[in-house]
């Protein structure tokens, strides 16, 4: 297991390959298996994921030019995931994370221009409109509580990732987390947002009590709640072909270990028995919390472009 304050992903190149060694992101399968549980001691399920495949593509149908001028199709695809888990009354978790997914998934249907190709000159704008799209939704939960007065103090986490070709952003509030495993190895992709990990970070407690400690559900960034702003914690990274990434709420990481969690990944190499298995570990553990997992399996084939 690697710690995310060792793996630091925003400072990952994008690419050092030639454009033309670069696979088309139509060409790269991505396996992904979801699933979402209201555990053994809740009475409702504050949790929502959402998983869905975004993409532009040109069919040529009729042209007077060269076999060779024009593409026959030509395809760019991209893969969102998104877990949140929500807090706040008898049902405004449930609302808030609800709200948070669809009001993201709107604001990004109505941009005119979807990036779906990355490179060092637009990656950071990128990261801007994904920090402003978390900014917005949590304007959007702020005035829906405004407006509820039963849904005040109503917020949520809210963990995505986004993933066109090799590259891969991560886009983080709150303790559900992000993981990456490469090579039979689990590694951390985000902090928690929680005044535990706030003390750790600030040497008063060690780093090995943060799981642990009283303070490890105390949020200190989400979306909604009480605050006014929200920032967005972003990573980016390129894929290797059979990574996997992981998204899930602290059902999960609060119930099983990121060791367990790495065998079961290991045992389990097809995405939906995998998810499977880590929320049945999460409920054999006790199932305290909702429990959502998604996972995403990358096959990156390398050349793609040349035989293209």
């Amino acid at each position: 297991m690697t710690d995310p304050s060792e793996l630091d992903t925003t400072e990952f190149p994008l690419s050092h390959a030639p454009e033309s060694e670069r696979p088309p992101s139509s060409m790269v399968t991505v396996d992904i298996g979801a699933q979402s549980d209201v555990g053994r001691v809740r009475e409702n399920n504050e949790d929502n994921y959402l998983v869905a495949r975004s993409g532009r593509h040109l069919d040529t149908l009729l042209t007077s030019l060269p076999e060779d001028a024009a593409p026959g199709r030509f395809d760019e695809t991209g893969y969102v995931a998104i877990v949140a888990d929500g807090m706040g009354g008898a049902v405004g978790g449930e609302i808030a994370s609800r709200l948070a997914i669809t009001a993201l998934i709107n604001i990004v249907v109505h941009v005119p221009d979807w990036i779906l190709r990355f490179n060092e000159d637009n990656a950071d704008e990128v990261s801007e409109r994904a920090s402003g799209y978390y900014r917005e939704v949590n304007q959007r939960l702020v005035e829906e509580a405004r407006l509820n007065p039963e849904l005040r103090g109503m917020g949520t986490t809210m963990t995505g990732a986004y993933s066109v070709g090799d590259t891969l952003f991560i886009v983080h509030v709150g303790d559900s987390r992000a993981y990456l495993f490469r090579d039979g190895v689990l590694s951390r992709l985000t902090r928690d947002h929680t005044q535990a990990q706030r003390l750790a970070d600030a040497g008063i407690i060690q780093p090995e009590a943060v799981e642990t400690h009283r303070l490890r559900h105390v949020l200190t960034n989400a979306l909604g709640g009480n605050e006014s702003e929200a920032k967005a914690e972003i990573h980016r990274l390129r894929l290797l072909d059979g990574d996997r990434v992981l998204l899930c709420s602290d059902g999960l990481h609060d119930m099983v270990d990121d060791e367990t969690i790495g065998e079961i990944l290991k045992g389990e190499p097809a995405s939906r028995p995998a998810s499977a298995a880590l929320v049945a570990k999460a409920l054999d553990q006790g199932g305290k919390d909702n429990v959502t997992v998604v996972i995403a399996g990358y096959r990156i084939p390398r050349g793609a472009r040349e035989s293209s």
